[in-house]
C-alpha cells in the first residue's frame, strides 16, 4: 500500500457523511487553518475551503459518497486522495472518536505522507462498473433461488432434475411432480423469482457489452480472445482493472487482484500471509474462473495443470495459473496485443 507523499501548502482532511462532512485544513508546520461541520454538497464545500485553495490537496475516506466530493475536487483542478479504508486504521485507534477528531487525523496522515491510498475510479466508467457489480448481485440471488428448489426436491423425495437449473429448460415440469399445495407455492415463487431475475441479467449483459463497446472496444475483445473468456468475464476485467498504466509493474498489479500472498517475516521467519482482504475481490474472481474455463478450451494448459496438481494439489496449481494469467493480461493490455496461447505456454 503506497502512501501519497507529494507536498502541498495545505492539507485538507473531510470526515464524509451522507448528509455531513467535518473539514480539517492545516498548514505544512500542522497548524490549523479550518476546522468546521458543513452540509455534504459541493456549493458549501468549495465555500469553506476557498480560501485555502492554492496549493490545496483533499483527502478523505473510501467510504460509499465520496463519488461527488473526487468529482467536484477534478472539476476544480483540486488534488483529490482516497484513503484505503481497511489501512486507516490510525484515525480508530484512541478511546475518543468523532468526526472533529477523524478529520483531523486523516488531514495530520496526509501532511505527514502517511495517508494509505486506494483507486479513485474515474467517473466515466464508474456507473457501469457499478451496474456490472449490480448484475453479479442479482447472479447470486438467483442462485439461491434455484438453490431452495433443488433443496425443496430433496427435502420431499423429488424426482431430480436431470440438467442445471439455471437454464430455464430445465426447469420445465417441476412443479407438476409435486401434489401438495404448500410445497408447489414455495417452488412456485423460488421459480417465477428465477425466471423474473433471467429476463433482467439478459437485459443487463445486452447493455453492459454494448457500453463497453462505446468505452473501450480494442481491450474489450482483447480479453475476449483469451479462451473461454466470455462476455461477462470480459466485461468484469475491463471494468474491474480500469486503467492499466496505474500499475507500473506486474507485481502490483497481481497483488491488486489478490493473486499472490505475500509473506509476513519477522527475525527471518515467516510467520504468516498477508493480501486476504486487500485488493480487488472481483478481479480475483473472474480470474480463478478464466483459469478454470482455460484448462477446458486449451489442450496444452490442461496437460499443464494436471501435471502441476500431482505436485502441489488441484487448488494451488488453479491459483498459481491464475496468476500467470494475470501476468498475461497485464502485459495484453500494456503493449495492446491480443492473447498469446503459444506465449503463454511458452511463459
Amino acid at each position: 500500500m503506497r502512501p501519497y507523499q507529494a507536498q502541498h501548502r495545505a492539507y485538507c482532511g473531510v470526515d464524509l457523511h451522507a448528509r455531513t462532512m467535518f473539514l480539517c485544513i492545516l498548514d505544512p508546520q500542522g497548524k490549523t487553518l479550518l476546522h468546521e461541520d458543513i452540509p455534504a454538497n459541493p456549493d458549501a464545500f468549495l465555500q469553506s475551503v476557498a480560501p485555502h485553495r492554492d496549493g490545496l490537496v483533499v483527502a478523505c475516506e473510501c467510504t460509499f459518497c465520496w463519488y461527488w466530493l473526487a468529482d467536484t475536487c477534478r472539476e476544480h483542478g483540486i488534488p483529490f486522495v482516497l484513503g484505503h479504508a481497511l489501512e486507516m486504521r490510525a484515525i480508530h485507534g484512541t478511546k475518543t472518536k468523532s468526526d472533529r477528531i477523524d478529520s483531523e487525523k486523516i488531514a495530520h496522515l496526509l501532511r505527514a505522507g502517511l495517508l494509505p491510498q486506494a483507486y479513485a475510479y474515474p467517473a466515466e466508467m464508474r456507473a457501469t462498473r457499478d451496474l456490472l457489480r449490480r448484475r453479479s448481485y442479482l447472479v447470486r440471488r438467483r442462485s439461491e433461488a434455484l438453490t431452495h428448489v433443488q433443496l425443496i426436491n430433496w427435502q420431499y423425495q423429488h424426482d431430480t432434475p436431470t440438467g442445471k437449473l439455471r437454464y430455464a429448460s430445465n426447469r420445465a415440469g417441476l412443479l407438476d411432480r409435486v401434489d401438495d399445495e404448500c410445497v408447489r407455492r414455495t417452488l412456485q415463487v423460488d421459480l417465477e423469482l428465477a425466471a423474473h431475475l433471467d429476463g433482467q441479467i439478459a437485459e443487463l449483459e445486452a447493455f453492459l457489452a454494448a457500453q463497453a463497446k462505446g468505452h473501450d472496444l480494442p481491450n474489450y475483445y482483447r480479453l475476449r480472445s483469451i479462451p473461454g473468456v466470455g462476455k461477462v468475464l470480459a466485461l468484469t476485467l475491463l471494468y474491474e482493472i480500469g486503467d492499466i498504466r496505474r500499475f507500473d509493474a506486474p507485481g502490483r498489479f497481481l497483488s491488486y487482484a489478490r493473486l499472490v500472498r505475500p509473506a509476513k517475516e519477522s527475525a527471518g521467519k515467516v510467520v504468516g500471509r498477508s493480501n486476504a482482504k486487500l485488493g480487488n475481490a472481483h478481479l480475483k474472481w473472474a480470474f480463478r474462473e478464466a483459469a478454470a474455463l482455460m484448462t477446458r478450451h486449451e489442450p496444452g494448459v490442461k496437460a499443464w495443470a494436471a501435471k502441476k496438481a500431482k505436485a502441489t494439489g488441484k487448488g494451488k496449481a488453479q491459483a498459481i495459473l491464475a496468476a500467470r494469467l494475470g501476468r498475461a493480461v497485464y502485459a495484453m493490455l500494456r503493449r495492446g496485443v491480443p492473447f498469446d496461447a503459444e506465449a503463454f505456454m511458452r511463459s
